[in-house]
């Protein structure tokens, strides 16, 4: 177990040594212990206060000191956008959990590019990746500096060391690793989940509006770890993803050195069980923005570059009000996963836990035939869906699948049938 701090976007600080971090200056002339200052922005300097995210770490040698990088030969599951599959198919799309390699692959390694959107060059849109992994990464540090990444676990726990600190996740929880962060992932076993990389604005709370002040996620239930720190001089492999390429070079040292740090931007986790369901006490059932636990907005007000969404155990009470998510035509573009249980759109389907679907703007979607007859027979009466836990990436634009999404052979080519047999409505009168 770790330690960790509690707040989302505070101000936090913290020392693994007693008397690393100045107090009163971010840089004096000699730090502590010959530790050095560095700046870590994830923002531009001038930008609003409100907006303006850094932090400063002490750490025992500068980041710029290695060698130069050369491209990485692994990692080839890796893709950014622009996404070249043309054309972009209105299909919806569904996939079976990605297999665990059978011949061993770490996080790094185990990433495989469903999707993309925006440009990664402009700092526009998201990349989805899944992940399938059965082995920790030894002496190897990995960091994204085209855009933050938010992983969910969906079989095993991950360890997560970063630069500021350790984070355990396991299924049923989040990590935001801030972009150009460097991490590491610890596996106990065969381990599956879902990462979508933001290239755009940085992840925060939505507002509530007229819900008020509470509800949804509460800021104090993310948690950031504690400044920790390891001394080990020998050899580790630092592999950066920048403009969509992967990129290696080799360490004499541990890049896990940051002895103190404090600041507003820093890795962090939360727990999903304590998501704050807000839904109806009457009738209809509510726009599923309602489930929104993170946002990364755009510069359109209320159109998301993307929204977090989950959809986690709750009860339903809703009078005269057909309960599953509704039939929807939609101008974002939704890709879907599931943690565990079923999604109550997709009962008893080919929908299961580490599987994915893509829904893109416009193209018509909802609960499968067989749900629907359920649901519109079903007696009312006060129920709580207990066995699931769905999220859903929700963008802008449309979500462009990669060449190796389409092909994949955990494709479902008959995705489609879910929605054959719909009988015709029974209309009075004469036809015509």
């Amino acid at each position: 177990m770790h330690d960790y701090q509690t707040g989302f976007g505070n101000h936090f600080e913290t020392e693994a040594i007693p008397g690393a971090l100045p107090i009163g200056r971010n840089s004096p002339q000699r730090p502590a212990f010959g530790l050095y200052a560095e700046q870590f922005s994830a923002s531009a300097f001038t930008a609003p206060r409100v907006e303006n995210r850094r932090a400063w770490l002490y750490r025992m040698r500068p980041t710029s000191q290695h060698r130069p990088f050369a491209p990485y030969a692994g990692g080839t599951g890796i893709e950014s956008a622009p996404v070249g599959h043309v054309p972009v198919s209105p299909n919806r799309l569904r996939w079976d959990p990605l297999p665990i390699p059978p011949e061993g692959a770490d996080f790094v390694d185990g990433l495989v590019t469903y999707g993309a959107n925006g440009d990664v060059g402009t700092g526009a849109g998201i990349a989805v990746h899944l992940y399938a992994a059965d082995r920790s990464m030894e002496r190897r540090a990995f960091q994204s500096s085209d855009g933050e990444m938010l992983i969910v676990p969906q079989h095993g726990t991950l360890h997560i060391d970063t630069e500021m600190g350790r984070l355990d996740v396991p299924p049923g929880h989040l990590a935001l690793i801030p972009r150009g962060l460097r991490f590491r992932v610890a596996l106990d076993g065969p381990s599956r989940g879902y990462v979508c990389e933001n290239y755009g604005a940085p992840f925060r709370l939505p507002d509530l509006g007229p819900i008020g002040a509470n509800g949804l996620a509460g800021p104090r239930d993310f948690e950031t770890p504690v400044a920790w720190f390891e001394n080990r001089d020998e050899p580790f492999e630092w592999i950066q993803k920048f403009q969509g390429a992967l990129w290696s070079t080799t360490l004499d040292r541990s890049p896990f050195d940051v002895v103190a740090w404090h600041g507003n931007v820093a890795p962090c986790r939360y727990d999903l069980a304590r998501f704050n369901t807000i839904g109806t006490v009457s009738f209809d059932h509510p726009d599923p923005s309602i489930f929104t636990v993170l946002t990364s907005p755009s510069e359109v007000p209320g159109t998301a570059n993307c929204d977090f969404v989950i959809f986690p155990p709750r009860w339903m009470v809703a009078e005269d009000t057909f309960r599953p998510p509704w039939f929807h035509r939609n101008v974002m573009s939704e890709f879907m996963g599931l943690v565990h249980g079923e999604y109550d759109a997709k009962e008893g389907g080919g929908f299961v836990p580490g599987g994915a679907s893509l829904h893109n703007q416009m193209n018509g979607h909802g609960p499968d035939a067989e749900s629907t007859r359920r649901a519109m027979e079903a007696e009312l009466r006060p129920h709580r869906i207990t066995d699931t836990l769905a999220f859903m990436f929700e963008s802008r634009w449309v979500i462009r699948p990669t060449r190796q999404a389409m092909t994949s052979p955990q494709r479902q080519d008959d995705y489609d049938e879910c929605w054959a047999g719909f009988p015709q409505a029974e209309l009075p009168g004469k036809e015509g």
